[in-house]
């Protein structure tokens, strides 16, 4: 049996996401549901990572804050000591999970794809998404709430480096960049595979998706190890499913590879920029950037 520590967990609560963007690795859309994961099959899930000793976990979806019980389970994590982020568009945030993110000390992390409005909503097809994105995260900074953003290079005119300072004129303190992968929409339909991941999958992290179903991250959703709708987490984090994928991923991406955090799905992590506190090591290697505004 593994004795490998688990560190972070993805915990994508919904499928259903307000933006429809082309390049969206999780194929989330309007038409997406919140998937068979009940309040408590999500709670006990939550208490079984605290229990093999994780210590932070990211809320995504979809669209994270379209999920009714979100605020339940930020305070049902939070209260077993897990630290939190929520991985949101920012498009719509209810008044009351406003207090929750803050009681809580939720950080938050955003797409942005440009300073300007029609770009940046181009690339969400949601009209009006860039003007209300951008003045949540001004609120969020208001009411001192930490926000990290991410710029995905999805268009060729995109003005990336434009995005990149607007965040950063903002007060967004943690600014990275990412391009487009080759998963859900974003692989234009191309199979996934191995080579396509970033090789960090499965060491100290997991997601798990809205119908319990445990991925080695969002991305690596092909690669699937259990459920945790008909399976103890520690089982399955132990189990010989998991550590097989481990190997398929190390025999592609070669030992070692798994000690530097990969670009925007981590909690506070940029291309070579801090790593989340449970990792707690990094390895700068060659990565895919935005790089400096020019």
């Amino acid at each position: 049996m593994s004795t490998a520590p688990l560190r972070f967990a993805w915990l994508e609560v919904t499928g259903r996401c307000n933006e429809s963007c082309g390049h969206c690795y999780a194929d989330s859309g309007p038409q997406g549901t919140h998937g068979t994961m009940t309040v408590p099959d999500w709670e006990r899930t939550i208490r079984q990572l605290a229990e093999l000793g994780a210590r932070d976990v990211q809320f995504i979806g979809g669209e994270p804050t379209l999920y009714p019980y979100l605020g339940r389970l930020i305070t049902y994590a939070h209260a077993r000591g897990l630290a939190v982020e929520v991985f949101s568009n920012l498009v719509a945030v209810r008044d009351e999970l406003w207090g929750t993110i803050r009681d809580c000390g939720v950080k938050l992390a955003t797409s942005y794809y440009s300073d300007r409005a029609a770009d940046h909503d181009r690339v969400t097809k949601l009209p009006g998404s860039h003007r209300r994105t951008r003045a949540n995260i001004e609120k969020a900074l208001r009411l001192g709430v930490p926000v990290r953003g991410g710029v995905v290079a999805v268009r060729q005119d995109q003005r990336v480096h434009e995005a990149a300072v607007d965040l950063t004129d903002l007060g967004v303190g943690t600014v990275g960049g990412d391009r487009t992968r080759a998963f859900g929409r974003g692989s234009t339909g191309a199979a996934p595979t191995v080579s396509d991941l970033c090789g960090h999958c499965a060491h100290e992290k997991v997601a798990i998706g809205p119908d319990g179903v445990v991925w080695p991250c969002v991305l690596g959703r092909f690669l699937v190890a259990g459920n945790v709708k008909h399976a103890a987490l520690v089982d399955i984090w132990n189990g010989p499913r998991m550590a097989a994928i481990g190997r398929e991923i190390q025999d592609v991406h070669g030992a070692g590879v798994e000690s530097c955090t990969p670009p925007q799905f981590l909690p506070m992590c940029g291309p070579c920029g801090p790593c989340v506190p449970s990792v707690g090591h990094c390895d700068p290697k060659v990565t895919d950037s935005i790089g400096s505004p020019g």
